[in-house]
């Protein structure tokens, strides 16, 4: 029987993947063809999607994108054997933007049945966790240490340091908190991994909570991913009927039990102690630290809190070893980061790969350049409180240093991209805008900054007294970046002084000298 592969990645379904699951089973039936259908998730070439795959004795073929009105042509040309046909594209593997990746953390998304325990374990699945079974906590924080590994949620903190601080607190009760609130504008890779691998997700968290003597965690998903969290909650009742999570984890006498909760949508709790207020069951408000999560998180217990893609990658490091990871990157800048392309982009999707990739061969070799065909004026990186790139810094490698070096952040990785169509004054308007939305209220610089900040941009746009409230908007930006008590505050800065510093005309300022040319 042929194993068809069509997404169930909530960005396919967008795309009308589920009408052509429908088709493809309903074509086949017809012309009496045996068929498997396999609901994956999605490779991540979501320009190509619902992209459709079969397998064959010589390995997948992709077709896409492919609507339901494309199924009988399929069908007639003999794609289920993997032949030529105008949609298709070769074996998957092949995929330029795919072969040029060094995909680890996201290895099996759109490779497997995201919640098969059997197809889990047939692509190396869960080898981690049983060496991790092996190794005394102190030796699993260690291998994580050394792997290089920092938070991929947007600080880079490093992974084994937190870990590290929970195993030497003492406390009758500590907790596993996934930070799976993904709001950052362009971002879509903790959604990729919870829709398409889940399990990977809960393997790391069973390791974190081994490391620390953690028994119990819990998965903080933004409401607007139903999909994400209908796959986390079969994938975590799989796991459990398989003995890997529960009292006895694969019958070691080491407890586990995780739990998925849905956040309100609100931004403010993509900032940890905010998110655990609201797991807590109050409104999001930002904590004031000392005492750090670690020391004092969720109910007051010690907590390890990561995102989706940092405890996703701790499998990898147990499976393969530190050094492994490690080779990966550059710098203080280890292993590799899932970039996602948005925006004004030919070719959106994700990009698995190693630290040390220039922003200009993402936007050009696998970005393919604008949808629009006009010159990149600008890319935002980081989400909305990142800076705005001009083309002179599309050379900057993607590493956590270098991107301090020029006043930017990696943040969890995600590219937005603009054309010379772009004013640049209006985006540094709409970033105070947001904080202005999304602000908790509790420090004064946060609240009322950025209120002020859109009341001083407006002024900027509309010519009034222009000189006198540039000025006024850089002090403003000054005093949140020292003042305020969490990052929104303290880094909606960052995307209005970068578009001050590197389009001044839009200010109507004389123009910057002249950057790089983009290609």
């Amino acid at each position: 029987m042929t194993r068809v592969f069509v997404p169930r990645d909530s960005g396919a379904l967008s795309m009308g993947a589920e009408a052509v699951a429908r088709a493809i089973a309903a074509e086949a039936a017809v012309r009496n063809q045996a068929v498997t259908l396999v609901r994956n998730g999605s490779r991540g070439l979501y320009w190509l999607e619902p992209m459709v795959e079969v397998e064959t004795p010589t390995g997948r073929i992709a077709y896409g994108p492919v609507t339901p009105g494309d199924v009988p042509g399929l069908f007639d040309a003999g794609f289920l054997a993997g032949k030529a046909h105008p949609l298709g594209h070769g074996p998957t593997e092949q995929i330029p933007y795919l072969a040029k990746q060094e995909r680890l953390t996201t290895a099996r998304v759109g490779v497997i049945d995201p919640v098969s325990i059997p197809d889990y374990e047939r692509h190396g699945g869960f080898r981690g966790l049983r060496n991790a079974l092996a190794m005394a906590p102190a030796a699993i924080v260690e291998a994580v240490t050394q792997s290089g590994l920092r938070g991929r949620g947007g600080a880079a903190f490093p992974t084994g340091i937190k870990w590290k601080t929970v195993l030497g607190t003492t406390a009758d009760q500590k907790y596993i908190v996934c930070n799976a609130d993904e709001g950052d504008s362009g971002t879509f890779s903790d959604r990729m991994i919870m829709e398409g691998d889940p399990l990977v997700l809960v393997e790391g968290m069973i390791i974190a909570g081994l490391a620390v003597g953690a028994t119990a965690g819990y998965i903080y998903v933004r409401s607007e991913y139903p999909h994400a969290v209908t796959a986390l909650t079969e994938a975590i009742q799989a796991a459990s009927a398989g003995g890997f999570l529960g009292a006895s984890v694969l019958g070691s006498g080491r407890r586990f039990d995780l739990e998925v909760r849905v956040g309100a949508g609100a931004y403010i709790c993509g900032e940890e102690t905010a998110l655990l207020e609201s797991l807590e069951g109050r409104r999001g408000m930002v904590r004031y630290k000392p005492p750090l999560p670690a020391i004092e998180g969720l109910f007051g217990k010690p907590t390890v809190i990561n995102n989706v893609i940092s405890l996703a990658s701790v499998p990898i490091i147990l499976d393969r070893g530190a050094a492994y990871y490690r080779d990966y990157g550059m710098g203080r800048s280890r292993g590799t980061l899932p970039i996602q392309l948005a925006g004004n982009v030919k070719y959106g999707g994700l990009v698995e790969k190693a630290f040390g990739v220039t922003v200009r061969e993402l936007l050009y070799d696998y970005g393919g350049g604008t949808r629009s065909g006009r010159p990149i004026r600008a890319v935002q990186i980081g989400g909305p409180l990142g800076a705005y790139l001009p083309a002179s810094q599309f050379d900057t490698p993607l590493d956590y240093e270098a991107f301090i070096g020029i006043s930017a952040m990696v943040g969890h990785g995600g590219i937005v991209v603009f054309d010379d169509t772009v004013d640049m004054a209006h985006q540094a308007r709409w970033a105070m805008e947001f904080c202005a939305i999304e602000s908790c209220g509790k420090c004064t610089p946060c609240r009322i900054g950025s209120i002020r900040g859109v009341e001083v941009l407006d002024r900027i746009i509309a010519d009034e007294d222009r000189e006198a409230n540039l000025a006024l908007v850089r002090d403003l930006c000054d005093t949140m970046l020292a003042g305020s008590l969490c990052a929104l505050g303290g880094m909606t800065p960052f995307p209005v002084l970068s578009a001050l510093n590197h389009f001044p005309e839009d200010f109507g300022l004389p123009a910057a000298p002249l950057a790089a040319a983009a290609r």
